[in-house]
């Protein structure tokens, strides 16, 4: 699973999506690709309140970094914005939704054309393809030339 997208869900039994991010107690994380899933990590965090204290975001964040996203239950704005800034998509879902079927619904995505935050998430996540960079060096050499540049 070498082009798997990692994503994250803020879950208590491992099963559903049940926490608010700023809440969590537990966060699956899960390698996705258009085939498979596979779970990597089932991080733990003390009971945490929903009391504004941004301070305890820093540690989930640091933790979900390389995610392509995190799916919760409700998100406060700072922590989108923290997020975002990391490359990390915020998804919002309706309590209890099933983690196997959000995986399921992510792969079809995945398969049928991604929405733009997805495709950008895979992009970041591909090996660059050495012959696409040939073109573009081509091309821009070829730019220079047709500006009168001379060696």
């Amino acid at each position: 699973m070498e082009t798997a997208l990692k994503v994250a869900f803020a879950t208590t039994d491992m099963e559903t999506v049940n926490q608010h991010f700023g809440s969590a107690k537990f966060f699956a994380v899960y390698a996705v690709d258009m085939e498979n899933s596979e779970l990597l990590e089932a991080a733990q965090f003390g009971e945490l309140s929903q009391d504004g204290n941004e301070d305890k975001l820093s540690v989930k964040i640091d933790l979900l970094g390389g995610c392509a996203a995190v799916y919760c239950q409700a998100i406060g704005g700072s922590a989108i914005n923290q997020l975002i800034a990391k490359n990390i998509q915020p998804v919002k879902v309706h309590d209890g939704s099933k983690i196997k079927d959000l995986i399921v619904d992510l792969q079809n995505e995945i398969k049928a054309g991604p929405s733009s935050w997805l495709a950008k998430a895979i992009n970041q996540h591909k090996s660059p393809d050495p012959e696409s960079f040939d073109r573009a060096q081509e091309s821009r050499f070829d730019k220079m030339e047709d500006e009168g540049w001379d060696e």
